[in-house]
């Protein structure tokens, strides 16, 4: 009597029905991302058209030449969509700040770079709109600030890198690297488009050279100007101090008694 096997025994899946179904995942994939390209890239035109994101669905329908449904089957709305460009252009930006700072002789340096980078792309340039960020980011960072933070996710990865880098290498000091990461990441975004500050009567606007040497200065315990960021924070201080201790004992035993 031949025994019953208690569990019934699987039948392995043919390797041809794999390799068909993965195929045609791969296809349909390849698809989707193609559609939802051509509904961003119609998104991004009517942007560049109007100098604003005071568009419509349909419109962004019409100019993809794609249906209705076949949006809302890959965004939830409007907001969606504008959310994923806001996302692609911030991916981009830590691409292209990545590959620039690659240029950089050391941990410290390649982190100056990247703070000049990312200060000058968030600069406000005349006669150019960038309704993404002036307009829909700031609505996004008082009415979504999840949103904003997991945006900026590439970027902040980066800059955290750089900072783990450099306190590695003996150039920096910081417990919590991450967090070192966004507040330099927060000078730079923030300052770059905030108003010039005030000094007397007069707006003078704060650049970048200035925005690195106050990050250095955190992160080295120092302070610096623009023009000293390339030396270690202490060292002119120190020469100074000693040039001025040198100073005074050789004009003590030059000075003869009883004169001034």
């Amino acid at each position: 009597m031949s025994a019953v096997p208690v569990e019934p025994v699987e039948t392995p899946e043919p390797a041809w029905r794999q390799r068909a179904v993965e195929r045609s995942t791969r296809a349909a994939k390849l698809r989707a991302e193609q559609r939802v390209q051509r509904f961003l890239d119609a998104a991004q035109e009517l942007i560049a058209d109007k100098g604003t994101t005071d568009f419509t669905v349909q419109e962004v329908v019409e100019r993809s030449r794609q249906s209705l449904r076949s949006f809302y089957q890959h965004f939830d709305g409007k907001h969606e969509l504008l959310l994923a460009l806001f996302e692609d252009a911030l991916s981009r930006s830590a691409t292209q700040i990545r590959e620039a700072s690659a240029a950089g002789r050391d941990p410290l340096d390649k982190l100056r770079i990247a703070v000049d980078l990312l200060y000058h792309s968030s600069e406000p340039r005349a006669g150019a709109q960038s309704p993404l960020f002036t307009d829909f980011a700031i609505q996004l960072l008082v009415s979504h600030p999840d949103q904003v933070a997991t945006a900026h996710l590439p970027l902040l990865g980066f800059f955290t890198e750089l900072v783990e880098e450099a306190v590695a290498a003996g150039q920096a000091v910081s417990p919590k690297p991450r967090r070192t990461a966004s507040l330099i990441m927060q000078t730079a975004m923030f300052t770059a488009r905030a108003p010039s500050a005030p000094v007397g009567a007069h707006p003078s606007p704060i650049s970048a050279e200035e925005v690195w040497a106050f990050c250095l200065g955190g992160i080295t315990g120092g302070a610096t100007t623009g023009t000293e960021t390339d030396q270690a924070p202490q060292a002119p201080a120190k020469k100074t101090a000693t040039a001025r201790r040198t100073t005074t004992r050789t004009t003590t035993a030059k000075t003869p008694r009883g004169k001034a």
